[in-house]
């Protein structure tokens, strides 16, 4: 018997060295932790952890109340820089924080990843939560 895990890239998918995905992660019971300071500050600072950044470059990301939006360019596994991840955050708040698995779009060549960057960092816009989006704190990009 096969069993799935919806923790790894979707069937057929592998990731490639040097791909930029943007990855979409959950929380578990779509439960707003992020909307507590002290851990949107936390779920931000897991992007840079040393576990983290050896799987790949964080080039964009945004948290949100109950998720986040992260656009990578891998340098090992996406599956394990997304385990890792979700691992660190949810260490640091002390919970299980994460609905099982994430969704992964691998980006084409000819997509910009500046465009996919403000696509991202524009979420708290489309969402309501502020009318500008330098009034909103959790998120970063490498363009800046």
């Amino acid at each position: 018997m096969e069993r799935y895990h919806t923790h790894c890239l979707r069937r057929g998918r592998v990731s490639l060295a040097r791909h930029c995905y943007l990855v979409t992660v959950v929380t578990q019971h779509r439960k707003p932790w992020f909307g507590e300071f002290t851990n949107a500050r936390h779920a931000c600072r897991c992007f840079y952890t040393d576990s983290v950044r050896i799987h790949g470059d964080t080039l964009a990301f945004v948290v949100m109340p109950d998720h986040i939006h992260w656009l990578i360019q891998v340098e090992g596994d996406l599956s394990e820089a997304v385990r890792i991840y979700k691992a660190r955050v949810s260490l640091a708040l002390g919970v299980k924080t994460w609905q099982r698995g994430f969704h992964d779009h691998g980006l084409r060549r000819e997509e910009d990843l500046r465009a996919v960057a403000r696509y991202i960092v524009a979420n708290p816009l489309r969402a309501g939560l502020v009318n500008n989006v330098l009034d909103y704190p959790y998120w970063n990009a490498a363009w800046l």
